[in-house]
């Protein structure tokens, strides 16, 4: 099935239909919602209740966007909503940000290894990284989507990044020093 026949299908409730956007989609659904969750667990919830979302309002979708555009934010918005139950996001305000700069280098780190250190930040650093380095949201959207102000989505941003910058000097570090033999 092309997309608008599997969109037609899904608003006709045709199970065939559900299965072949579920199977089309999951994948790329499931890596978003790791994105935003803090775990493997959380994040097949997420995608759980983004299909729920999806399927329940699909004869919404109006084709001004892409299909994947719009199942995408439903997902991104269905993580947020359940961070937003979960967690309270710290209201701290900081108007000096220094810019974090990470030299350029002659090593190579992991997408694993780039991706498992982002998954470690505390929840709502790695909510606004996400949304702001990854999914091009500006402060704020972000701001607008998490209840905050733009000031603490920038604070929460430059905090994010330092962390990062922290976890990846020392990782360069613990392989500068094995490979010199310490």
């Amino acid at each position: 099935m092309n997309q608008d026949q599997l969109i037609k299908g899904c608003i006709q409730q045709n199970s065939k239909a559900q299965e072949e956007l579920y199977n089309r989609y999951k994948a790329n659904l499931f890596g978003l919602s790791l994105k935003y969750c803090s775990n493997e667990t959380e994040a097949e919830d997420n995608l759980h209740n983004a299909f729920i979302e999806i399927f329940t309002n699909i004869k919404n979708f109006n084709a001004k966007g892409t299909f994947e555009g719009w199942i995408k934010r439903i997902t991104i918005n269905k993580a947020i909503d359940s961070y937003k139950r979960t967690y309270k996001i710290s209201a701290l305000e900081n108007d000096y940000y220094e810019e974090i700069i990470v030299e350029d280098l002659e090593i190579d780190l992991s997408l694993d290894f780039l991706l498992s250190i982002i998954q470690e930040l505390p929840n709502q650093y790695r909510i606004v990284f996400n949304l702001y380095e990854l999914d091009d949201y500006s402060h704020q959207e972000i701001a607008q989507m998490l209840s905050i102000s733009e000031g603490t989505s920038k604070s929460n941003l430059h905090r994010a990044k330092l962390l990062l910058k922290e976890k990846i000097t020392s990782k360069i570090n613990s392989i500068n020093n094995l490979s010199n033999g310490k």
